[in-house]
């Protein structure tokens, strides 16, 4: 048990510290800096339960909650917290890391749905900032890209594809189109980052109610 936490925190804290020297160096800079820690740590996270137990994961979900308002506090890691609007998105990700252990003890469904906010979220977020600005809309006075929106539905419908095909339980193919549509739905109108916990919580509960 302790050693799989430790080399968990381990792990975390060297990508953290990855990322703020890539953006004290200018390397990761703006949106990529953030995303990058988004989709690193998102994805490692996403396979803790193949090595981890489900109070394993809650107990270190509570410390990443922690640790992540200490720092938005004392400013330790500016590469995470650099984004210029108010937002809840690392908060939320601590949170939905426990959250999902009493959604699903499904360690491919846990999997999935978290991927969604590491791959799906983090993907369109830096394909819209690159190539978004000549075909961008507002929800909510928020600005979004047709590309970035797009992003995110090919990712989302390709982790829910990887998902069907290693799962025993089949997967309909209006359900994976669904998912990937309703998800981007969440990821365009949820504010304030708040989409890094309905979007996993979405496809969570999606995938465990199709389960049975």
């Amino acid at each position: 048990m302790y050693i799989d936490i430790a080399a968990s925190v381990l792990a975390v804290f060297a990508l953290l510290m990855v990322s703020e020297y890539g953006w004290r160096k200018g390397w990761f800079q703006g949106e990529f800096g953030r995303k990058f820690v988004h989709i690193s740590v998102g994805s490692f996270v996403s396979f803790w339960p193949f090595f981890m137990s489900w109070n394993e994961i809650r107990l270190l979900s509570l410390a990443f909650l922690i640790v992540v308002v200490a720092s938005d506090q004392l400013k330790v890691f500016k590469a995470i917290h650099s984004v210029q609007r108010p937002t809840f998105g690392e908060i939320c990700f601590a949170l939905v890391v426990g959250l999902l252990t009493f959604v699903t003890h499904s360690k491919g469904m846990y999997a999935a749905a978290l991927l969604q906010m590491s791959l799906a979220d983090g993907f369109a977020a830096i394909i819209g900032v690159k190539f978004g600005r000549n075909n961008t809309y507002h929800v909510f006075s928020h600005a979004k890209s047709v590309i970035g929106t797009t992003t995110f539905i090919v990712v989302s419908f390709a982790i829910l594809l990887g998902y069907a095909a290693w799962s025993v339980h089949s997967l309909p193919m209006g359900y994976t189109v669904f998912g990937a549509l309703a998800a981007a739905v969440f990821e365009n109108i949820a504010p304030l980052g708040l989409d890094n916990l309905f979007v996993p919580l979405f496809i969570g509960l999606l995938l465990a109610n199709q389960r049975y």
